[in-house]
């Protein structure tokens, strides 16, 4: 039988690693190649887009795009992850505070802005990733990051603050918590996070309903196909020569044009999919190629 194909968007539950939901998935529908398109820390939940097969070499461009995220904050105390899983490390009184307070101070995290990464993450500094050096006690100097963010105060209750957040790809929403802590000068850190949505995802399925469909085996019901996926790359359609020639990694021209670097789905003349090509110098290149069909 032929390999899967597609993007399983799974609503991640509470204390699962994206890791283990992958494995999981691998070992429970038998599958070769599984990843997924954007970390979920355990304590978070919602939307992991899952990729399948073949699609896992496009998991690079599902993961850079836009997110959204319901996120629970807790003000007045600071944690070494700046999460709920970290040691606690202060606590400040908060009584002072209203909701008008907390709204005037998240507005400063709206447009691009630079946030520092959290010590706890998996960036790399040579050659090994932050949190292996913050587990053996080594805290070093982070470079800002440009990241864009959308947020909304959406209730305050104290100590918590509930926040709409939409961001772009590479955007810690532990690293807002903090920031947001520190600018009221109580402290914070990130008490709860779901993901509602990823790029064009949004609608996602219950752990438990793929469960069942992964043991009567028709879980394939849920993939979502590289066009739902990418609607965002332009579709292009390759007459037979055209093909042939992607095929074999030669670049192609069509009657679509683009700014340099812009990145298209192609498609053989049998219809199915064929490659992403890069616009460069007029002309579609090659970068990822696909089926023979």
């Amino acid at each position: 039988m032929p390999e899967p194909f597609g993007f399983l968007p799974v609503d991640k539950p509470l204390g699962m690693t994206s890791h283990a939901v992958v494995e999981a998935m691998r070992r429970s529908a038998r599958l070769k190649r599984v990843g997924h398109g954007g970390t979920l820390d355990p304590l978070a939940t919602g939307l992991l887009v899952l990729c399948i097969g073949a699609a896992t070499r496009l998991c690079e461009y599902v993961m850079a795009t836009h997110k959204r995220y319901l996120a629970k904050v807790r003000l007045g105390a600071t944690t070494e992850t700046d999460d709920a899983e970290g040691q606690l490390l202060a606590e400040q009184p908060i009584a002072h505070l209203t909701e008008a307070d907390v709204a005037r101070a998240l507005a400063a995290f709206n447009g691009e802005i630079a946030q520092i990464p959290p010590m706890y993450s998996a960036i790399k500094r040579s050659g090994q990733k932050l949190y292996e050096l913050a587990r053996r006690g080594e805290v070093i100097e982070r470079t800002p990051r440009r990241v864009w963010l959308q947020t909304r105060l959406l209730a305050y209750k104290a100590p918590y603050a509930e926040i709409a957040v939409e961001c772009s790809h590479g955007t810690y929403i532990r690293g807002l918590a903090r920031d947001l802590g520190a600018a009221l000068g109580v402290g914070g850190f990130l008490a709860g996070l779901r993901r509602l949505a990823s790029g064009a995802f949004e609608q996602m399925v219950a752990w438990q309903s793929l469960q069942s469909a992964l043991a009567d085996g028709t879980w394939q019901r849920y993939l979502v196909d590289e066009r739902a996926a990418l609607p965002h790359f332009p579709e292009i359609q390759l007459d037979a020569a055209q093909s042939q020639a992607l095929r074999h990694g030669r670049a192609v021209r069509t009657a679509l044009s683009a700014a340099e670097g812009s990145l298209a789905r192609l498609y053989a003349e049998s219809g199915a999919f064929l490659a992403i090509a890069a616009y460069q110098d007029g002309l579609w290149r090659p970068v990822k190629v696909f089926g023979q069909s």
